[in-house]
């Protein structure tokens, strides 16, 4: 039977532990015992541990031998922030499917509450992301960055950047994918409503490669979700 994974708050090279709430649901949601065994995620290596002991908002675990654990792939996706149900969806299953990084953008059509109330929804995104990346046995949760301004995440490196783009009609992000060599790739999603031309042409400029996902008209948390899918699958990525 598969173990169960956790991702470590603390470790050190034989032990290691859960603390706070993440420890809280260990022990009163799973009822966790002394003795248990589950794999623990420490840093990039995945080791068997044991339940040593068990106090108030902390589990400690010693630690054993390493597991292979799959590379994640180097992926960021800059996501313009939309509603934030939804936006909750697109990261726990863009965590699921294996990005490494999250960066919310605040883009021409990001609803200006939902921009200003985005730094205070940090520390519940950090959350999700780290339950989907147990559950999904990552060894660890993507980095989840403060929101910028699009002028601040067109600037950002990577060897293959691309925007999604409605009104792309030639060129498939699966084309894209197979017809580059490349690292570290980042892919650009927009908000409701999609990316304003004035800002289609700022990507282009920054040296962005425009590409689309089809005919349909997808939901943000839809497009994100279908494209990092694409990506991760492609062989060269």
């Amino acid at each position: 039977m598969t173990r169960r994974r956790w991702i470590a708050d603390e470790f050190s090279h034989t032990h290691a532990s859960l603390t706070g709430a993440h420890a809280d649901h260990l022990i009163r949601v799973l009822r966790a015992r002394v003795g248990q065994e589950f794999d623990i995620a420490t840093g990039a290596a995945v080791r068997h541990g044991r339940i040593l002991s068990i106090q108030d908002n902390r589990v400690e675990f010693e630690l054993g031998e390493e597991i292979s654990s799959s590379p994640t792939l180097a992926l960021t996706l800059f996501l313009a922030i939309f509603k934030f149900d939804r936006m909750e969806w697109a990261i726990e299953k863009c965590t699921e499917l294996g990005v490494s990084r999250i960066v919310p953008v605040i883009a021409r059509r990001t609803d200006a509450h939902l921009a200003s109330a985005a730094i205070k929804r940090a520390e519940r995104w950090h959350r999700i992301a780290l339950q989907a990346a147990e559950q999904s046995r990552r060894a660890t949760p993507p980095e989840i960055a403060a929101p910028i301004k699009l002028q601040e995440a067109v600037a950002q490196p990577a060897a293959l950047r691309i925007v999604l783009a409605e009104s792309e009609r030639q060129t498939l992000l699966s084309d894209l994918l197979t017809s580059h060599e490349h690292g570290g790739i980042a892919l650009a999603i927009g908000p409701e409503g999609g990316w304003t031309e004035e800002e289609l042409n700022l990507f282009q400029k920054s040296g962005w490669l425009s590409a689309s996902l089809g005919s349909t008209i997808l939901r943000a948390e839809t497009a994100a979700i279908a494209a990092t899918a694409i990506t991760v699958s492609e062989p060269s990525t």
